[in-house]
């Protein structure tokens, strides 16, 4: 049986996820759009967020995997270290030398990367990715922790987020890539270990 590992992401299309019953690993990124049962974990890469946790302002659900950043966070502050220790499932740190910096991969990616490189997925299904189609980063997170989202930064976003995506390709060319969307005017170069899926 193929290890098949399903990410949720923040986008406005990641309800597509809730179409059918999935089978396999779901992991969410950062705040989940909405209560995913049985959840393995959530994903979280930023210092922004782990400070919104630690303030209060978030309520991340169920086990964390955590980058490294997150990690750095809680080695600077060990009584909050020690609060949400029992909630984190591990730090992962790895990042692929085709991701220049831990700020240009983001949560999607880090979920994808654990799923792929610790948790041998052999099938990678992606809803709420919706940069990869279009010129949207918007983001459900955004409603309780805001971002920049004009274009300027939206344009550097999606310039250094999307050729990461196509050095995953390469990296794992015996694994799928399945994309959910409304359209199939995918914005990266599609290898054969892609495929898009229309739901609407």
């Amino acid at each position: 049986m193929p290890r098949v590992v399903h990410i949720i992401g923040n986008g406005d299309l990641a309800p597509l996820y809730q179409k059918e019953q999935r089978k396999g690993m779901t992991l969410t990124c950062n705040l989940p759009p909405f209560e995913v049962p049985n959840a393995y974990a959530t994903t979280i890469v930023d210092f922004k967020f782990m400070r919104g946790i630690d303030k209060g302002e978030l309520a991340p659900p169920g086990e964390w995997i955590c980058g490294v950043r997150p990690k750095a966070y809680c080695e600077k502050s060990p009584k909050f270290f020690m609060r949400v220790a029992s909630r984190i499932k591990e730090f992962y740190t790895k990042k692929p030398k085709y991701a220049a910096n831990y700020t240009d991969f983001n949560c999607g990616h880090f979920a994808a990367y654990w799923a792929l490189e610790k948790g041998k997925a052999d099938v990678v299904h992606f809803y709420g990715f919706d940069s990869v189609f279009d010129f949207n980063l918007r983001s459900y997170s955004d409603l309780v922790l805001k971002s920049d989202r004009g274009n300027i930064n939206n344009n550097r976003l999606i310039e250094n987020w999307r050729p990461i995506w196509e050095g995953m390709f390469k990296q794992f060319p015996d694994s799928e890539f399945v994309w959910h969307h409304k359209h199939d005017k995918f914005k990266l170069k599609k290898t054969e270990n892609v495929r898009i899926v229309i739901d609407k």
